[in-house]
C-alpha cells in the first residue's frame, strides 16, 4: 500500500519528534519525509518537499506553533501534538484536523489516522465536477438560494467558512472549504491563488509582479487586488497568458 500522506513532523525536542515518529512508523499511510525544530525551519521545508500533512508542536522554544499557519500559502493538513490542552480550542479554530496530547498512544493515533483518511476520501468522492453553466442551491447567508456558477467571480476563506462574491458585487457567506470548492469547481475556468483565494479566470483583468515572487491580481468589479501566492504563480500564469 502506497502511503496517502507524505507528513513531517515539528517539535523542538529531538527526542519527542523521536517518539512520534516511532508511533508513525506502525501506519503504513504515513510516510515521514522530514523534522524540523522551529518555525521557520518548517517554513523552510515545506516550501521544499511540499508534504501534504504536518504534525506540529505549539511551544516551540520562543515560538509558536500557530505561527507556522500563517506563513504558509498553499493548504496542507495539520495535526498538532503538545504537552498542552489549553490550545484545543484555537487549534480546532484554525480547522486543525486533531489535537493530540504527550505521549500520543499507537491507539490515539489510529484514530487521527482513520479520521484524516475518512475526511479525505469525504472531499474527493461525494461530489461530482461542476460544469460552467451548472445552477447550485445552497445555504448563503443562512437562507437556501441558487447560484450560477458563471457568475462566480471570487472565493475567500475563513476556516470552515467561504465568502462567495459574484458579478452583481454581492458577497454571500457558507459552510464549505477551499478544498471543497477546488475538487468541485471546473478547472478551465477556476484557479486557485492563495491558500484562502480562488478566481473565475475569466474576471481576470491583468496580473502585476509584487513582492518575493508573488503577484497582485486585478478582477473585473474589485476594487482592490488579490495577493497571488507565489506556489500558484505558474499555474494562474500558464492559464492567464
Amino acid at each position: 500500500m502506497a502511503p496517502k500522506y507524505k507528513a513531517i513532523i515539528v517539535d523542538d525536542e529531538k527526542l519527542a519528534r523521536l517518539d512520534l515518529r516511532n508511533v508513525l512508523s506502525t501506519f503504513e499511510e504515513i510516510e515521514i519525509v522530514g523534522e524540523a525544530n522551529n518555525v521557520s525551519s518548517a517554513e523552510q521545508l515545506i516550501n521544499k518537499i511540499h508534504p501534504n500533512l504536518v504534525f506540529l508542536d505549539i511551544q516551540l522554544r520562543g515560538e509558536s506553533g500557530f505561527d507556522l499557519l500563517n506563513k504558509i500559502d498553499y493548504e496542507l493538513d495539520f495535526v498538532f501534538v503538545t504537552a498542552f490542552d489549553k490550545y484545543a480550542i484555537r487549534a480546532f479554530e484554525v480547522n486543525a484536523h486533531d489535537y493530540l496530547l504527550k505521549p500520543v498512544s499507537p491507539e490515539r493515533m489510529q484514530n487521527t489516522i482513520k479520521k484524516l483518511s475518512h475526511d479525505t476520501e469525504k472531499e474527493t468522492t461525494n461530489f461530482r465536477r461542476l460544469n460552467y453553466d451548472d445552477v447550485i442551491f445552497l445555504m448563503l447567508n443562512n437562507r437556501y438560494r441558487f447560484l450560477r456558477i458563471e457568475t462566480i467571480v471570487a472565493i475567500t476563506s475563513d476556516a470552515d467558512y467561504s465568502y462567495i462574491y459574484t458579478i452583481d458585487k454581492k458577497h454571500s457567506i457558507t459552510r464549505k472549504t477551499m478544498k471543497e470548492w477546488e475538487h468541485r469547481l471546473p478547472e478551465n475556468h477556476f484557479c486557485r491563488i492563495h491558500r484562502e483565494t480562488i478566481v473565475n479566470l475569466d474576471y481576470v483583468i491583468k496580473l502585476e509582479n509584487s513582492f518575493s515572487n508573488s503577484y497582485q491580481v486585478y478582477l473585473d468589479g474589485f476594487e482592490k487586488p488579490l495577493l497571488m501566492s507565489r506556489r500558484y504563480a505558474s499555474r494562474i500564469k500558464e492559464k492567464f497568458v
